[in-house]
């Protein structure tokens, strides 16, 4: 089935139009492992937020051509704005506990709706683990901020799911307001002048090198799948 159908009816043009993770053809993309490490951000000059610290700093580590292209979309932003790095690498098994969780909630929700529904409908906020940008080092959630390192208006919060923003987290999603659409504008300008790609759903999400990434551009494969982090 496509993104806008399941055996129990169809969904709503927002998400029907969007790619979404779960889509077979995302999973159906090769991958040819580069080898690059994950590197620690946080020895370099990004600003880093703290908010998704974990114990191994798993949190604050990208595949080392990732980090290269958000230090050069920094370069490209604006006088008085700052990219903020929220998250980068999740560990699978991270991954999968956010996936099933968040699956839950939609599940008790909507109990009319089918597992393929649930599966489908739970990958506009999580990707599934097999494919997860995040667990190859391929992502990373980031916002702007000013000169002071206070967050600009964006239109949601970072990680905002689709039900708790009614929606608003999706990249172009309408009734924003104009500054936090420009300050989205700005933002994709940036980054995807370096070689990223966002992901529809989540106007934070963005990135390069993994099977997303690799769809969205017409590339023959990922550079990244899935690693530990040493």
């Amino acid at each position: 089935m496509g993104a806008g159908e399941w055996d129990d009816g169809p969904v709503s043009d927002s998400v029907s139009e969007i790619v979404l993770m779960s889509d077979p053809r995302v999973a159906a993309v090769g991958v040819e492992e580069r080898g690059e490490p994950l590197v620690d951000v946080r020895r370099g000059p990004l600003l880093v937020d703290e908010r998704k610290r974990d114990p191994a700093g798993a949190y604050a580590h990208l595949r080392e051509g990732v980090l290269d292209r958000l230090l050069d979309a920094q370069q490209k932003l604006p006088s008085g704005s700052r990219l903020l790095f929220v998250e980068g690498y999740r560990p699978l098994a991270l991954q999968r506990r956010y996936f099933e969780t968040y699956a839950e909630k939609l599940r008790a929700e909507r109990p009319e709706w089918s597992d393929a529904r649930i599966h489908t409908m739970a990958s506009r906020y999580v990707s599934p683990p097999g494919i997860a940008p995040h667990s190859a080092g391929a992502a990373v959630d980031l916002t702007l901020v000013d000169d002071a390192g206070r967050e600009l208006d964006m239109g949601t919060r970072v990680n905002a799911d689709p039900e708790e923003s009614a929606g608003a987290c999706y990249t172009g999603a309408a009734g924003i307001s104009a500054a936090a659409r420009q300050n989205r504008e700005v933002l994709g300008a940036a980054l995807a002048s370096a070689g990223l790609v966002n992901y529809p759903t989540e106007w934070w999400h963005w990135s390069f090198g993994d099977r997303y990434w690799a769809l969205s551009t017409g590339a023959s494969a990922a550079c990244y799948g899935p690693r530990e982090l040493a």
